[in-house]
């Protein structure tokens, strides 16, 4: 096998015997060697595991060259443009034979399991995206961090760790960032070297190359689930509880303005997906994303992107741009992936004159840091307001903030579900309804806790009754 790539064992002949002193184990207190003191047992079995661990890693080594060397006949050989028309098991099979054909040219003989990786891997790297295109597959993954060509990290179940995958070299991660790239219209060189993009499933792609990466192009891709999650899942998965389920339901369905806060990573899309599978088919809703994330469940739905400037610095469509007209479009609510800018006041307006019901997502770590956050992007809006009337305006547009954090042992949690009440003074009043109460901690490391309500009764109430949502008064009722 591989006797392309087979070293040429060194002759016996002439060979110069060892002249070094031996090496001496190292010696305790008792006189005794610390090999001594392995079980030969248990050194054997290491010792085996070494020779296996080092025979798999060559054989992706030799794998990995060979790939490189038959992709480049297959770049040669393949009609490129015929491969839009062809279906999947017809390039597979192409690919495939191909492949054989290169092999015994090359007089390499693999085995089938070999063969089938081989061409699996060929068939990636021609109409996919290479050695992601396995990690994109697996459903247990929900990000992928690569940090240069040879190290690639994912994470499962909250939980990072370092994957085997590898790019062959630079060149080879920077062709596949520059393949996901253009397929959206974007570009990534040296002049502008990152960049926000998404994959056809949707995923949230981001990148920066070098020089701005200093050891190798930086990659990071959120995964979507393929499907869509209910508000059902994540009472199942214990993101929070039916009776928050219940209100929340009748807070979208009121029309309540809500703002999802929360870190990097805490779900705040996926909160606020699962929110807008309560807005009613019959409305109209209009979305706007610097990169289109959202999976909206209903039937009248604009989608709307920014998008940056071209080479020459100009044709850039901002998240505001996109607001204001959105708002001569006649929506019934509009929706905004994530605020981070001067959008904020647009948003803000539309929040205040007639688009009730409409949701966005912010970073804060708590809902009151989620208030002086919005302040202060209004005034990197560059608008000259006083602080009360700023304030006024935000008490005003916004009803509800849902606080949505990553705990340490990876999961995610709707934490806080708080009600701004108005003005006292200068102050926005704000109280909380629900809230998620850390009990301790297992000795896993899992977080145990609760969630419970406060005992304060919604200040919407009145307005729950009136849309045809009588909430029980038990779902305020705190669990002593």
């Amino acid at each position: 096998m591989f006797s392309r790539f087979k070293k040429d064992s060194p002759s016996g002949a002439g060979t110069p015997l060892a002249t070094t002193a031996p090496v001496t184990q190292p010696v305790d207190k008792a006189g005794f060697s610390a090999r001594a003191a392995v079980p030969p047992a248990v050194q054997q079995r290491v010792a085996a595991e070494a020779v296996v661990a080092d025979k798999e890693k060559k054989r992706k080594e030799r794998l990995t060259e060979l790939k490189v060397e038959i992709h480049k006949r297959l770049l040669e050989d393949l009609n490129l443009s015929a491969l839009e028309s062809a279906s999947e098991q017809q390039l597979k099979s192409e690919i495939a034979s191909l492949a054989s054909e290169a092999l015994d040219e090359m007089s390499v003989a693999l085995n089938k399991e070999d063969r089938l990786a081989l061409n699996q891997e060929l068939y990636d790297e021609v109409m996919g995206l290479g050695p992601l295109e396995p990690l994109l597959k697996d459903e247990t993954i929900s990000d992928i961090l690569v940090n240069g060509p040879k190290r690639i990290f994912v994470e499962r179940a909250g939980k990072l760790q370092l994957s085997d995958v590898t790019f062959r070299d630079e060149r080879h991660l920077l062709r596949i960032i520059d393949k996901i790239v253009s397929a959206v219209g974007r570009r990534v060189d040296e002049s502008n070297p990152y960049c926000d993009a998404r994959l056809a499933d949707g995923s949230r792609f981001n990148c920066m190359i070098p020089p701005i990466a200093v050891d190798g192009s930086l990659v990071s891709i959120r995964k979507f689930k393929k499907d869509k999650l209910k508000i059902e899942d994540l009472v199942r998965f214990g993101a929070f509880t039916e009776e928050m389920a219940a209100y929340l339901q009748a807070a979208v369905s009121c029309r309540l303005n809500i703002i999802v806060s929360g870190g990097t990573g805490s779900g705040k899309t996926t909160t606020l997906n699962a929110l807008s599978s309560f807005i009613d088919n019959h409305e109209r809703v209009l979305t706007i994303e610097d990169t289109a994330e959202l999976q909206l469940q209903q039937v009248h739905v604009g989608r709307m992107e920014s998008r940056p400037a071209n080479v020459e610095g100009k044709g850039a469509v901002t998240q505001r741009d996109c607001l204001r007209n959105a708002l001569r479009m006649r929506p019934d609510r509009i929706i905004v992936g994530e605020t981070r800018g001067e959008e904020v006041i647009d948003m803000l307006q539309a929040m205040n004159t007639g688009h009730d019901g409409s949701m966005t997502t912010i970073h804060a770590n708590n809902p009151r840091d989620a208030v002086s956050r919005l302040e202060n992007m209004v005034a990197m809006a560059g608008i000259d307001m006083p602080l009360k009337a700023m304030r006024s305006q935000i008490a005003s547009a916004v009803n509800l903030i849902v606080q949505a954090s990553r705990l340490q042992d990876g999961t995610r949690r709707m934490t806080s579900v708080t009600e701004i009440t108005g003005m006292e003074g200068e102050v926005i009043s704000m109280q909380e309804v629900f809230r998620f109460e850390r009990l301790g901690v297992e000795p896993s490391g899992k977080i145990i806790g609760r969630f419970n309500a406060t005992g304060i009764r919604s200040a919407y109430s009145d307005r729950f009754r009136q849309w045809g949502f009588d909430l029980p008064a038990s779902i305020y009722e705190p669990i002593v």
